[in-house]
């Protein structure tokens, strides 16, 4: 099929090999930088805390602002570099967050770096959906598509293992804005190479502008994922509201698209048992590996005392291991089936979980880092066939709106990853802590909540006091430790069995 645009020759041209690798090469860039933001931010917010110092509200926003915005306009940004050109969307993706990065480094009080936030995440919204379509419009190869998209894959993992080494590294040597000024330098190579490499392309019949729908897939989206971190966190019937409101909207959204004749998203996708098997894989691989990172950062970090840096060199063997088996994953599934090596990598998730349930619920590091790099390994293996089952099931000309359908199955996991999994780990903290007497009730108070919370307190008690106080907060950290791991291993072991029954015996 071809794709006709007006200034160049649509992809499917199929251009030159080198062209299309060195195309792969320009899309690499941004991909990194996401990930590096996504998980550098938790090493910022000491420093934000102490420059902007920001209210506890006023901080749950600096975190969660861009999320919130990036899961409910990743679906209509998709749609909108299909109807549009996905070429463009990713050009000013690219520059708009560049631009906004260098403002949030800037802000001088938190309501400015809230909506830079908030910006950041309308930009990254272009970005992601936008190179994973256009992978799949440069290679029409199944075998070239599955290597570009292993690597496309090793490149958001290599952020996330980039992301607490630049984060330790600039902050020790840095204020909190550099991290937010890495964006630039990063993304010009981009805007550079993108017009001369990657060719336009769009849908050649795109559905008409739905308003009504877009407003609909951004209430449900943000509704749903703000619902879910809320119920976790604090509970009650607000948050329960709120997600009850966003499953309404959604249901309302789905409800449209079927009676349109040309919607904004193809529901029916979802009865594609490929489509849905990698959309299952994508999320709860995510949420098993962000779950597992939230754990194991704040055990080497506020329990085992290691600086941000030296955290992040521990985790790079684990994070190192996703991208290598990302890679092999290719050849694998060649060699075997998509759905073996799927499988595969969901039951190494599961063990990763069952590796820290037997011997790391005393906090043991060797037992912690050994299921960490388990879990790594699997989430490489499993989450890029996941992508490529998930674009490779839809049409070239829609692979916008199913890029961007990945995009929020990866981003609801790794909120339900640190939403579930953290609110287990704070319930398990807060039943088990031992407060001892003598600290200013605001001081107990927070020590009573998180464990950073006894780590700033310790210091206001009398060394012996300090000392029982850190010991009994590092245990009731570790007290749930436990619970965490038997919910990842059982979750793992559950999409084990959909994605081997959703792909049935067919090799893929």
């Amino acid at each position: 099929m071809m794709v006709h645009i007006a200034s160049r020759p649509e992809i499917g041209t199929h251009p030159a090999t080198a062209r299309r690798w060195l195309a792969l090469t320009a899309l690499m860039f941004p991909v990194l930088l996401i990930a590096v933001d996504n998980t550098v931010l938790a090493f910022a917010l000491p420093a934000i805390s102490l420059a902007l110092q920001p209210g506890s509200t006023e901080l749950l926003w600096i975190v969660d602002a861009y999320a919130l915005v990036l899961a409910g306009l990743l679906v209509p940004m998709g749609s909108i570099g299909d109807r549009f050109g996905r070429r463009r969307i990713l050009l000013i993706g690219a520059t708009g967050f560049a631009a906004v990065s260098a403002a949030a480094a800037l802000a001088t009080d938190a309501a400015q770096l809230i909506a830079a936030r908030a910006l950041l995440g309308v930009f990254g919204s272009m970005i992601m959906p936008a190179t994973l379509s256009l992978i799949r419009n440069i290679f029409v190869d199944a075998t070239e598509r599955r290597l570009a998209i292993a690597i496309w894959a090793a490149a958001y993992s290599g952020g996330a293992a980039l992301g607490p080494l630049v984060g330790g590294a600039l902050l020790e040597h840095g204020a909190w804005g550099s991290l937010f000024l890495l964006a630039v330098p990063v993304l010009v190579p981009l805007l550079v190479l993108a017009p001369l490499l990657v060719p336009e392309s769009r849908d050649p019949v795109p559905s008409p502008v739905d308003a009504t729908s877009i407003l609909l897939v951004i209430a449900s989206a943000t509704a749903v994922v703000y619902g879910v971190k809320e119920l976790a966190h604090d509970g009650g019937a607000p948050a329960a509201l709120v997600l009850t409101a966003g499953l309404v909207a959604g249901w309302v959204f789905v409800r449209r698209q079927l009676r349109r004749a040309a919607p904004m998203l193809d529901v029916r996708l979802f009865r594609t048992r490929a489509f849905s098997a990698g959309l299952a894989s994508n999320l709860l691989s995510i949420f098993s590996l962000v779950g597992f990172m939230l754990f194991l950062s704040q055990h080497l970090q506020l329990v085992a005392g290691a600086s941000p840096l030296r955290a992040g060199l521990l985790m790079l063997p684990g994070l190192a291991l996703t991208i290598v088996t990302g890679l092999a994953a290719v050849r694998l599934a060649a060699r075997f089936s998509v759905r073996g090596v799927m499988v595969t990598g969901l039951l190494l998730n599961a063990s990763g979980y069952v590796i820290v349930l037997a011997f790391g619920r005393d906090g043991s590091l060797p037992a912690l880092l050994t299921g960490f790099a388990v879990v790594g390994a699997g989430v490489g293996l499993a989450e890029t066939l996941s992508n490529d089952l998930i674009i490779a099931s839809v049409p070239r000309a829609k692979a916008g709106a199913a890029s961007a359908i990945s995009e929020t199955a990866y981003e609801l996991g790794a909120v339900m990853g640190t939403a579930i999994l953290g609110s287990v780990l704070g319930a398990a903290y807060r039943l088990n802590v031992a407060i001892p007497g003598g600290l200013p009730s605001d001081a107990a108070a927070k020590a009573r909540e998180t464990l950073g919370g006894a780590v700033d307190a310790a210091p206001l008690l009398p060394g012996p006091v300090a000392t029982e106080l850190l010991e009994s907060a590092h245990r009731a950290f570790d007290s749930g430790v436990g619970a965490t791991a038997a919910i990842g291993a059982v979750l793992m072991l559950v999409a084990a069995a959909v994605v081997r029954r959703a792909l049935g015996t067919h090799g893929r």
